[in-house]
């Protein structure tokens, strides 16, 4: 995983390394999400961000408060299934490589 905006790896591709990282947590997030056997109330909500959030990181340069608006959807719809917050976790680390939260002064 990338540990900071300065490293980027060589991909060879000319991808963004961000992107690909933050495909790859969604992808992760999204099997172990339709994998889970507990239906709750929320679970639309959460496929239906984290297809936007997959859509964002195909389609070039994200745009950052949006990407933070569907972080925050996803853990107020499974931030309660300890199951899945690992892949949360993961999710919210690609999406804070695109920039720092905004700074509430």
């Amino acid at each position: 995983m990338l540990r900071s905006l300065g490293q980027r790896p060589v991909t060879g591709s000319g991808e963004d390394p961000r992107a690909v990282e933050l495909r790859t947590a969604v992808s992760r997030l999204r099997r172990e999400l339709a994998a889970h056997p507990a239906e709750f109330p929320d679970r639309a909500v959460a496929e239906d961000e984290l297809a936007a959030l997959a859509a964002m990181a195909v389609g070039g340069a994200p745009e950052i408060p949006r990407l933070r608006r569907s972080l925050l959807l996803i853990a107020g719809a499974i931030g309660s299934v300890s199951a899945l917050s690992r892949g949360l976790a993961d999710v919210r680390r690609a999406v804070e490589l695109f920039g720092p939260p905004p700074r509430n002064d």
